[in-house]
């Protein structure tokens, strides 16, 4: 017993439509990344991003002296007052809470 399917042929790929999808850039741009790190040095620095100016909330109080945080770790890296390691970098201190990163650009954007 022999089944016999009828296929329609291919269409060419310049005749098939592409849907339409928003650039993952515009989507990724309201959320600031994961990890960042205010250091040169680092393999998570973004200049972009600091460009726009992070806000850090940690444990419901803002932070200003964040050096470095990880949302999905759930920790940052902050300044402890004015010493140096060897390599001249401040010395940080690595805490863990809960980390609320926000581009200040946009909080200006939405209370203005």
């Amino acid at each position: 017993m022999e089944c016999i399917v009828k296929q329609e042929p291919l269409k060419p790929m310049s005749e098939t439509p592409i849907p339409e999808t928003p650039m993952p850039e515009a989507r990724l741009s309201e959320t600031p990344p994961d990890r960042l790190a205010s250091d040169p040095d680092s393999p998570f620095y973004d200049a972009a991003a600091l460009e726009r100016g992070i806000g850090i909330r940690f444990k419901g109080v803002e932070k200003t002296n964040v050096d470095e945080y990880c949302v999905s770790e759930g920790w940052v890296r902050v300044a402890v007052g004015q010493a140096r390691d060897r390599r001249g970098k401040p010395m940080t201190l690595k805490l863990a809470g809960v980390v609320e990163p926000w581009f200040k650009d946009l909080a200006k954007d939405q209370a203005g």
